[in-house]
């Protein structure tokens, strides 16, 4: 074994990881569009996405050179009183491709700092209008990261728990599970959710409602539609609430739109980016909000700054990266990509579902599998199902029993028939 790979055993704490079920992690060397080649040779096709953050396809060459000429020119700033050609000209280019009103662009370093961000921003801004409104609104199932902030917006359970004395409280809202058929009426869960937020922006103390636009990732690769987000957004505008889409995941073309927002004509306050903003080369958090918010910062009077920063922010190397990913997007085929994508997993998913007797759901590149009677996260079958999909050659990490494809854009139809195959054999094992 390669010194590295011991050195990583005797020394490295792994996220998400129970270090006496899984002591050794796997060695990887190197990359290429959509696989990982691991120190033993082996290729596998990675369909997470590297935990859904590879957007075009590992080492894309383009963001790879950017990367390297914005390193040798600036790698990095303070970025309080000081700014930069690749950070300015990426808050640009975000206002003109994000939903209509996001007006400035505050940056950080990930998707949990991102929405630290959005809450911090909007109980300030209720305060500098003279009102104590600290209640936020959230959904069931919710999950918007590891931070104290973002873990108390997000679902109580395993995550959470060893912290609860910690956490704010959220009202939490319960999720609107569609019907099975997409033109149908509203479900029963839709209703109890649009009766839920009614009653609950009634209050005045209520700052923002904060939710996962379409997809609910680690909360289960839940869906929700269109039509129930247009018609809650109307109902958070009409009792003047502040509306957070947290779009770190769904972001960057993922539900099929380059955002998520796009499918209700009603748009957010603040949006949240992260994960694909840079094709998955480097970190960075993006927090975008309204005119009207940043101009209730504006004074004479020091106190009503936003005290909130982070020692990269608005990091050059980062947002050249960013900027080279969106140049991806204008001179490669990436929306035919996208469909080809999706098109194969609704080709093929469906039928394995229906094999295999399990519930199915698909949302723009993202499919996802799940049993009748799911347990839920903490089934064992997670590692189990990732350990045998390896073994033939494919990267998979189900939430629990929930097995989902989330592939970056360089993946072919072929790519997923083999994807599908192997996720075929390991569950009927």
């Amino acid at each position: 074994m390669s010194d590295w790979l011991t050195w990583d055993e005797q020394f490295v704490w792994h996220p998400y990881t129970q270090m006496q079920l899984v002591p050794r992690a796997i060695g990887v060397e190197r990359a290429k569009g959509s696989y990982l080649y691991l120190s033993g040779g082996r290729k596998i096709l990675d369909a997470i996405s590297s935990w859904w953050v590879t957007l075009h396809g590992h080492a894309h060459p383009t963001i790879a050179k950017a990367i390297g000429e914005q390193a040798a020119l600036l790698e990095q700033v303070i970025f309080a009183g000081f700014t930069h050609e690749p950070g300015a000209t990426l808050a640009k280019k975000l206002v003109d491709i994000t939903p209509e009103g996001l007006d400035k662009v505050f940056f950080s370093d990930n998707g949990s700092t991102a929405v630290e961000v959005a809450l911090k921003m909007c109980v300030q801004y209720w305060k500098h209008q003279g009102e104590e409104r600290t209640t936020f609104l959230a959904l069931e199932h919710a999950y918007h990261g590891d931070t104290f902030g973002a873990m108390s917006a997000s679902e109580r359970g395993s995550f959470t728990e060893p912290f609860e004395h910690f956490l704010f409280g959220v009202k939490r809202l319960p999720f609107p599970t569609p019907p099975t058929e997409s033109n149908a009426p509203l479900s029963s869960a839709e209703i109890r959710f649009l009766d839920s937020l009614r009653e609950a922006v009634k209050q005045n103390k209520v700052a923002a409602f904060i939710y996962e636009p379409l997809l609910l990732g680690a909360g289960g690769m839940l869906t929700w539609r269109p039509q129930i987000l247009e018609e809650a957004l109307q109902i958070a505008k009409e009792n003047n609430v502040l509306t957070i889409a947290d779009e770190v995941l769904t972001g960057f073309g993922r539900t099929g739109t380059m955002f998520a927002s796009e499918q209700a004509q009603r748009k957010p306050d603040v949006m949240t980016l992260s994960k694909g903003i840079t094709g998955g080369f480097l970190p960075l958090g993006v927090t975008m909000a309204s005119q009207r918010i940043f101009n209730a910062f504006l004074s004479d009077d020091r106190t009503r700054t936003f005290f909130h920063g982070h020692s990269y922010t608005g990091n050059p190397i980062s947002a050249a990266a960013s900027l080279a990913s969106l140049k991806v997007w204008e001179e490669e085929p990436v929306k035919e990509r996208i469909e080809a994508i999706a098109n194969a997993h609704a080709n093929i998913a469906p039928r394995l579902a229906e094999r295999l007797g399990w519930k199915f759901r698909q949302i723009g590149t993202v499919a996802i599998l799940e049993p009748q009677n799911s347990i839920g996260y903490l089934s064992g079958k997670s590692l189990e199902w990732g350990r045998m999909a390896l073994e033939q050659g494919l990267l998979l990490r189900p939430l629990g029993d929930t097995v989902y494809l989330l592939p970056p854009y360089s993946t072919t139809p072929k790519d997923l028939e083999f994807a599908y195959q192997v996720i075929s054999e390991v569950i009927n094992l």
